[in-house]
């Protein structure tokens, strides 16, 4: 996964991020990656690796908050 980049990169220039949900709901904050392609392998590639929980693709928000924007 040496595709990740750093969260400290400001957010237009990685505005994808991917989102694991457990069992109980709760969101959090996997990675920031620059496209929706590259995003969604990182997504692919942990749903393909056996992991129960849910992965998604989202784009942040313009103001840097979560959600799709």
């Amino acid at each position: 996964m040496g595709a990740e980049r750093t969260m400290s990169e400001g957010t237009a220039s990685l505005p994808w991020i991917v989102i694991r949900q457990d069992d109980n709901g709760n969101r959090y904050r996997v990675g920031r990656y620059a496209t929706q392609a590259e995003a969604q392998k990182i997504a692919d590639s942990f749903e393909d690796g056996g992991h129960k929980q849910l992965y998604m693709v989202e784009r942040l928000a313009q103001n840097g908050d979560g959600g799709r924007g």
